[in-house]
């Protein structure tokens, strides 16, 4: 595939590695944007990646209520307190708050999600596979792939951003780092519906947030 200039920007601005860095990543990897970026990351090039393992205590909690039905509460960690004053920060906190808002993630990334509930989530799958007809001996290679799209699905990190569809949360954040030049991390969230547990009316209400975001 022909790597061109505005794909060797793309990527640059991604992840603030040398031009020449950048077109190699993107060779090595057929113009896969994201396979680029984890090849500079894994190389070491990336000043993104550079950073992601410095420590963050700073930063700042938010809140976020949508028509009085659905309410978030989050933290965000970065390494200083001048950052996090931010407004780049602060609408990246934001940002995040209506992801949680509309997509209801079970947890950040994927070790926060409870392993009992994904194994069950693969027994449901596995039985579902076999029963369709499909043979046994790519059954599991099959599952894999839904299990993935169960983590895309309901992973904070790997869910889309509602504001782009052609970026994760983890590449929001990513751009963030490099644009800021401090770690940043999304620690934890708490996301309250109104009556949630109670019997009552089903309303989607993540649905119905989603579209407002999207329409904003």
């Amino acid at each position: 595939m022909k790597v061109t200039a505005l794909m060797v920007k793309e990527l640059r601005e991604r992840t603030q590695a040398g031009m020449l860095d950048c077109k190699k990543a993107l060779k090595e990897t057929d113009g896969d944007m994201d396979k680029a970026v984890d090849y500079l990351r894994t190389k070491g090039l990336s000043k993104a990646a550079k950073k992601a393992g410095r420590i963050a205590t700073e930063g700042a909690i938010v809140s976020y209520v949508h028509g009085g039905r659905v309410g978030v509460l989050l933290e965000v960690n970065c390494e200083t307190d001048f950052v996090g004053k931010l407004d780049d920060f602060q609408t990246f906190c934001h940002d995040v708050c209506l992801q949680i808002a509309a997509m209801n993630p079970l947890a950040v990334d994927r070790e926060g999600v409870n392993p009992e509930r994904v194994e069950a989530e693969r027994v449901v799958l596995r039985e579902t596979a076999l029963n369709s007809g499909k043979p046994e001996k790519i059954v599991d290679k099959i599952v894999d792939g839904q299990i993935n799209k169960y983590y895309a699905d309901n992973v904070l990190l790997e869910q889309k951003f509602v504001k782009d569809d052609k970026k994760t949360i983890e590449e929001v954040q990513r751009e963030l780092v490099a644009k800021i030049g401090e770690n940043v991390k999304i620690r934890r969230f708490v996301r309250y519906e109104l009556g949630e547990g109670l019997e009552k009316k089903q309303e989607d209400f993540a649905a119905e947030v989603a579209a407002q975001v999207a329409n904003s």
